[in-house]
């Protein structure tokens, strides 16, 4: 069974989903996006047939392929409104993270796509790289014992020319800042693997070295998890002169491990109490080179919203799960805004609430 699919946006991101969706054999009706160039860049880029067509007018595509399955890939405050009018169509659909800036707007997505029966999966898809398939396996086993705490490093470099190439980016109207953008897939690992439910969050921000842009370049937060457990976020784009690392702890009172790599794709620490396998050849197997930071996690991504849509069950990586990320980045902003502890659940927050923060 091949499902008819489409694309809307077709920037930096979109040969990952071109390539994924090619690799499940989906049939590729339409591509989409304002610029007409970078649609045909993509086509000429993976030999697409002439029968892809090509529209500047999602709506428009919407109503004359009827696809089944769509990708949203624009720009982050866009997402919402797209993906409301693609479930109002009927339409299955891949949003790339985050899946809104707005907890309302994710709130809806994930209410409209109950009513119209329509699967909603978030694009986090380093929870299918090799490495942090691994490590969830290890902690349902309960080989961790009771979780202590976890820390998400992200530390990049994002120059003037990354901003410039796409001016929606690091505005709070499109997109937010290092936290949003770059540091939301660890994000998304921590809260995962520390057991999802969180009670509190200290957190602080500030732009220190990016004063063209609205939002932050550095993100720091303390979590506290509902489970006892404990979490800390450090996420820059300021590192001198290149991107250094991103990297994932997890510490339990039998278990310690750290993955790392371009996009956690490696696991460089592996020791447990109970010794049912040795750490150097775990390191050695589970160890991916991924040729940039967006890994390989998009193919099997493609593949279990391709199974959840024939089976009719819940993607692995939810539309609530791309709410949780979410909502724990907006909690660190508004923390860090009002200068107080944020506890949760959150609602009613979104980027926009944070407009003029560093004078932008």
């Amino acid at each position: 069974m091949s499902l008819k699919y489409a694309l809307i946006g077709c920037g930096r991101i979109s040969p990952n989903h071109i390539a994924a969706a090619l690799e499940n054999k989906l049939e590729i009706a339409a591509l989409c996006d304002i610029d007409p160039a970078m649609m045909e860049e993509k086509a000429v880029q993976f030999k697409l047939p002439a029968s892809v067509r090509r529209y500047t007018d999602y709506r428009e595509m919407l109503e004359k392929e009827k696809p089944e399955l769509v990708a949203i890939c624009t720009e982050s405050g866009k997402h919402g409104k797209i993906a409301l009018d693609c479930i109002d169509a009927g339409c299955n659909l891949i949003i790339e993270k985050p899946i809104t800036l707005s907890l309302d707007e994710a709130d809806e997505i994930i209410e409209r796509a109950g009513a119209k029966g329509v699967k909603v999966s978030t694009s986090h898809q380093n929870r299918f790289n090799k490495s942090i398939q691994k490590i969830r396996e290890a902690l349902e086993a309960n080989r961790f014992g009771r979780l202590l705490h976890g820390t998400a490093h992200i530390r990049w470099n994002r120059g003037e020319d990354y901003y410039r190439q796409a001016p929606w980016r690091g505005t709070w109207e499109q997109d937010g800042g290092a936290l949003m953008n770059q540091c939301i897939h660890n994000i998304d690992l921590l809260r995962w693997m520390m057991g999802d439910e969180i009670v509190e969050v200290v957190g602080m921000t500030d732009n220190l070295r990016h004063d063209y842009i609205d939002a932050e370049d550095l993100g720091i937060a303390l979590i506290r998890f509902a489970n006892g457990s404990y979490g800390i976020i450090e996420g820059t784009t300021n590192i001198y002169p290149n991107n250094l690392e991103e990297t994932l702890y997890i510490f339990g009172e039998k278990g310690t491990v750290k993955a790392g790599g371009k996009s956690v794709n490696l696991i460089e620490e592996w020791q447990f109490g109970d010794n049912l396998d040795d750490s150097d050849e775990v390191k050695l197997k589970y160890h991916e080179n991924p040729p940039n930071v967006y890994g390989f996690g998009h193919n099997p991504l493609y593949s279990d919203v391709i199974s959840a849509i024939i089976d009719d069950r819940e993607p692995y990586i939810s539309a609530e799960d791309g709410r949780r990320a979410l909502e724990l980045v907006l909690a660190i902003y508004k923390s860090a805004a009002e200068g107080r502890s944020i506890t949760f659940p959150l609602k009613h927050c979104g980027t926009l609430d944070f407009k003029g923060r560093f004078g932008r």
